[in-house]
């Protein structure tokens, strides 16, 4: 699994929105969002690239590194 670092989420909607982006890409399976952690994990289908990933968790207001 592919993970990144997520931060600014707070509570159990946070961990949704980002995980409902991630599963938004035809090109990830799987998506396991920590809020404890702070990170988002996630199996790709196919070759994904991580700065679109990154930058789709940046718009709906998180920092993705």
């Amino acid at each position: 699994m592919k993970t990144i670092k997520v931060g600014g989420m707070s509570c159990g909607h946070c961990t949704a929105s980002v995980q409902k982006v991630l599963e938004g890409f035809p090109e990830i399976g799987r998506v396991e969002v920590s809020l404890e952690k702070g990170e988002a994990s996630f199996e790709e289908k196919r070759p994904v690239d991580p700065s679109k990933v990154k930058e789709a968790i940046r718009k709906i207001g998180f920092e993705a590194n």
